[in-house]
């Protein structure tokens, strides 16, 4: 079975986690298929906190992968995002 999860990196105290792609009998931070992203969980100020490929994400569930539940709620949280910057992309077009 493939599943969407979350690999981590990052140092002891500072962690980073990779969106990744992998087969379920696979390591935590093992082998993986594809990376979709990132989460920063302790990004401060203008540092991006969280970056997802929503269409690859769309295409991999679309085949069936599974994500767990904390991704569920991170592509929620990516979805708002891009749904809030999308109208003012529209707008700077409109000009």
């Amino acid at each position: 079975m493939v599943i969407i999860r979350l690999a981590r990196s990052g140092a002891k105290k500072n962690p980073f986690y990779h969106i990744t792609v992998a087969d379920r009998a696979a390591k935590r931070d093992g082998r993986f298929i594809e990376r979709l992203g990132f989460f920063n969980p302790v990004a401060k100020g203008a540092a991006e906190g969280l970056r997802l490929n929503l269409e690859r994400v769309d295409h991999w569930v679309g085949v069936g992968a599974q994500p767990t539940d904390k991704v569920k709620k991170l592509i929620t949280r990516a979805r708002a995002i891009a749904k809030a910057q999308a109208p003012a992309a529209e707008a700077v077009a409109a000009e």
